[in-house]
């Protein structure tokens, strides 16, 4: 019988907290960083199935380059759509399932509404190519037991992003030039951890369905607005914070433009969707100012 639960990527961010969670609530599971398990190499997939399957797999395994993705799109898919179909294929072998961390970029990026779980894909660069591909492997080898939970703007303690980049702005500049033209969630990887956890224990329950969910804060804002809030938070003054476009930080990769996600079907496997942006973050503060959180052994 499959008892415990395995998570892929463990050296990354989200991971760190997923794992996190489950110590907390006493659950088993396997750490497995990229040297334990390469999802891009089939031998290293099979080893960690052996002997006793995991129950569950969160896969958080992924390249995020998106930039560098333009040139190493084989690299990209190779890491992102083929690594989630192998996955796939021992979850199907063995009977677990499987909870595939996906991304926003799957969609064009050029709604004027939240996209819906069943909205149309088009993804406008290599990155969101690549992760769509993975998307539909576990979709497809996995009707009843794959799960694609998708976020967006993810921030936590465990790695850099964009809230520690400007909480260490905040302190070394007078000013600071941010994009306003760009419109999502900022997410914190407690709060998707947590859904992440609660989706696992309902799968195995029988008790949601399989398919696409939206793991992203409620609300949005732009990364304008979320600088703001940073500085407000840090008692600082927000006006030292200044709109720019996109068109000042010019990328290889396309960046959407809205990247707003819809949440109904976390209720078809009843689970609230994720709080508003602004009130996670105030949460999420006084662990974003302690040092990073070290990776897990």
């Amino acid at each position: 019988m499959n008892n415990g639960w395995l998570v892929t990527g463990a050296g990354g961010m989200l991971a760190r907290d997923v794992l996190a969670r489950l110590a907390a609530d006493g659950i088993p599971a396997v750490a497995a960083d990229r040297k334990a398990l390469d999802v891009t190499e089939p031998e290293s997939v099979a080893a960690a199935f052996a002997g006793n399957p995991p129950a569950v797999v969160v896969n958080c395994a992924a390249y995020t380059a998106v930039d560098d993705a333009e040139e190493h799109e084989d690299e990209a898919t190779a890491v992102n759509g083929a690594g989630p179909r192998r996955l796939a294929e021992a979850c199907r072998t063995h009977g677990s399932v499987l909870l595939h961390v996906s991304t926003d970029y799957v969609f064009p990026g050029d709604a004027s509404a939240p996209y819906p779980e069943d909205a149309p894909t088009g993804p406008r660069g290599a990155y969101g190519r690549s992760k769509l591909a993975g998307e539909r492997a576990v979709l497809e080898l996995l009707p009843e037991r794959g799960f694609v939970v998708r976020t967006a703007w993810l921030y936590g303690a465990g790695g850099r992003n964009f809230v520690r980049t400007m909480i260490r702005l905040e302190e070394s500049r007078d000013t600071v030039d941010v994009v306003d033209d760009q419109h999502g969630q900022p997410t914190w990887t407690e709060d998707l951890a947590d859904r992440l956890v609660r989706l696992g224990h309902a799968a195995l329950a029988g008790a949601a369905p399989a398919g696409v969910y939206h793991g992203t804060s409620s609300g949005e804002t732009s990364w304008f607005g979320l600088a703001r809030e940073v500085f407000r938070l840090l008692g600082a003054d927000p006006l030292r914070v200044h709109p720019t476009t996109s068109a000042a930080f010019a990328r290889p990769a396309p960046r959407p433009a809205y990247s707003v996600l819809g949440h109904e079907r976390w209720r078809l496997a009843g689970i609230e969707p994720i709080r508003d942006w602004r009130a996670a973050l105030g949460a999420a503060m006084p662990a974003l100012l302690s040092p990073a959180v070290p990776p897990p052994h």
